[in-house]
């Protein structure tokens, strides 16, 4: 894809700083992998202060994204490959 404003996303959090999103991950999803910033979710490089949670909740993927000029939102977005991808990274880790 390489657009998040291409993807049917829902903002859970605005202005969050990446600790905020990391600790309502951790604490509202069963399912999370931590990453390094310039990981790719839905061909998107991601940035942030590591370790950059990314949740998994059925077929929703749930990650910060930083969008210049307008600061830091969790995204939740439905997307069954991202979310069984990412479990399989999470597998082999």
């Amino acid at each position: 894809m390489g657009c998040v404003e291409s993807l049917p996303y829902e903002v859970i959090m605005r202005d969050a700083s990446f600790k905020e999103c990391r600790e309502y991950i951790k604490s509202h999803f069963s399912e999370s992998i931590d990453v390094e910033p310039g990981f790719k979710i839905f061909d998107v490089h991601t940035i942030g202060v590591p370790p950059i949670a990314v949740g998994i909740d059925g077929n929703f993927v749930i990650f910060p994204y930083t969008k210049p000029c307008h600061g830091t939102f969790l995204l939740r977005v439905e997307d069954a490959e991202e979310a069984t991808r990412l479990r399989a990274l999470k597998k082999s880790r």
